[in-house]
């Protein structure tokens, strides 16, 4: 089951790109109108994480 399309993102209001990736903003977020549960970066709608909490970012490995 699919659930609603998305909005068109436009580049530097919707989104920007980092390091080769596709970072979303809030404001494509709010536009979207809900959580996808990917922990995106600038999600409006999942709580915050505790300010002495420690994130952990791992390569991405290529499978054979």
């Amino acid at each position: 089951m699919s659930g609603p399309k998305p909005p068109r993102a436009v580049e530097g209001e919707d989104y920007y790109l980092e390091g080769g990736r596709v970072v979303f903003t809030e404001a494509y977020h709010l536009k979207r109108g809900y959580c996808c549960n990917s922990k995106c970066r600038h999600c409006p709608y999942r709580e915050k994480a505790p300010a002495d909490a420690i994130s952990v970012v791992l390569p991405r490995l290529k499978l054979p």
